[in-house]
């Protein structure tokens, strides 16, 4: 007889405990555990060392060969540039993201490219796993999408063991898992999607794919805190993770690198969601300033994601309430970083927003990580509280300290290129050391530079 073991997972992190817990010590978080039957004796079998390890030889880094097709693009620039410029052979990335965001719209679109990539004269063999969708229903969006390859294959199996025998059966080239919260395995009395069946149908399709050489994208589900459902060492197994963000009722989707080993971090691509699919976004700055309004509380910032300068017009919404407390709301920018720039304004300009609400926005639905947008938030606050605007053709950078004083950012140079090629005329930036001034004083732009915030107030908004 097997021998079963029943212990209690924490379904937010994967901690274990050999007894029920309100709390979980490891994330603080209640009522996350649930019990689960692991039948050891099953999962020593199959974890045996003789299985999970092919080739154990050891060779000199400076033995091993890399050729040109160690990488393979998908001919979609954006998803190539999250990449790293493509994928790397028998690799393993976890795509995440909200639902209805259109995971499975970029993986179909990115398999009718990739199948026609050619591999000793035949087409690459794509097999792709529709565990929550049956193979008809794919084949309606494949329909809509154009997407029609002869050598992509549909399954609706959702057992890791007999996905394994399809695999050995079709030997794809590129294997695709939609979703991995939808697969399980036989030797797990718990439920799907529950910390255990991720990890180890993970750690199998991981295996697999080194293994065989099989480059493999799994799509994974989103708390809705917004975190990559399941354990975090799931994000620790695979190579690559890729979050896919956006308003599912708005057009732009952002695609963000957040772990590559074969490639940088923070690298983003931009794509609007069109009938036909997901369309890339060559120039996503001029999209998001197409309605971009001159009035007050309007402020343009340029900021710098991955590798990449996005130019976001900030909005902000100033008026009186006859509430004690009043509201505060911010979406596309912290909410932490909201208050203490609103403290900052009280503390070292004077303004009196006690009995004020602030509203701020930033507009096309995308969301700001650096904090160079200080600067421009400040001055679309006091734009909107005065009702001035803020002059026509100015592009507003800066960090903003709690002391008031204006700080550096990074890659100031390749932020104001951006904003003179969209035709800005002047720039209100924090102060730089002589080599910075030497590199941007010719890029065509009348440039202020400021230390402290009522500076920037002064030369940034006119009187009406």
């Amino acid at each position: 007889m097997a021998k079963v073991k029943t212990k209690w997972v924490c379904q937010t992190c994967g901690y274990e405990t050999v007894s029920y817990l309100g709390r979980c010590p490891e994330c603080n978080q209640f009522g996350t555990f649930c019990e689960e039957i692991l039948n050891q004796t099953k999962l020593a079998e199959n974890n045996k060392p003789s299985n999970i390890i092919l080739d154990s030889k050891i060779t000199k880094i400076n033995e091993i060969e890399l050729d040109e097709k160690v990488r393979f693009k998908t001919n979609i620039d954006e998803l190539d540039r999250v990449l790293g410029n493509g994928f790397v052979q028998g690799s393993l990335t976890l795509l995440a993201g909200d639902p209805g965001i259109g995971k499975s719209t970029l993986v179909l679109q990115t398999t009718k490219n990739i199948c026609e990539i050619k591999k000793d004269g035949q087409n690459l063999k794509t097999l792709y796993v529709c565990a929550e969708e049956s193979p008809t229903q794919v084949k309606l969006r494949a329909k809509r999408l154009g997407v029609a390859p002869d050598s992509l294959y549909l399954t609706n199996q959702i057992c890791i063991d007999e996905i394994i025998k399809q695999i050995d059966e079709i030997q794809p080239d590129f294997l695709i898992v939609d979703s991995i919260q939808s697969v399980f395995c036989a030797d797990i009395s718990s439920s799907c999607g529950s910390v255990s069946q991720i990890r180890e149908c993970t750690n199998v399709i991981a295996r697999i794919a080194k293994q065989k050489n099989i480059t493999t994208i799994v799509i994974g589900h989103v708390t809705k805190e917004g975190n990559i459902a399941g354990p975090k060492v799931l994000e620790h197994m695979v190579d690559c993770v890729i979050n896919f963000e956006g308003d599912k009722y708005k057009q732009f989707r952002i695609l963000r690198c957040i772990k590559n080993r074969f490639g940088a971090i923070s690298e983003v691509g931009v794509f609007k969601m069109e009938d036909e699919g997901l369309v890339e976004v060559k120039s996503p700055s001029q999209m998001l300033l197409e309605q971009a309004q001159n009035a007050s509380g309007s402020a343009v910032v340029a900021t710098l994601e991955g590798s990449r300068i996005f130019l976001h017009e900030i909005q902000a919404l100033v008026g009186s309430t006859n509430y004690t407390n009043p509201r505060r709301s911010a979406v596309g920018i912290e909410y932490n970083r909201l208050l203490q720039i609103i403290a900052v304004l009280e503390k070292k300009v004077g303004l009196n927003l006690s009995k004020q609400d602030v509203y701020v926005n930033v507009a096309g639905g995308i969301d700001i990580i650096e904090p160079s947008y200080d600067l421009a938030l400040c001055l679309a606050i006091i734009s909107s509280l005065r009702d001035i605007e803020i002059p026509v053709g100015t592009i507003i950078i800066g960090e903003v300290g709690l002391l008031g004083e204006i700080r550096y950012v990074d890659n100031i140079e390749r932020r104001l290129k951006e904003a003179q090629k969209l035709g800005f005329t002047r720039a209100i930036i924090p102060s730089v050391d002589e080599k910075t001034n030497a590199k941007i004083k010719d890029i065509g732009l009348e440039i202020v530079q400021v230390k402290k915030i009522t500076q920037a107030i002064a030369v940034g908004l006119k009187q009406a």
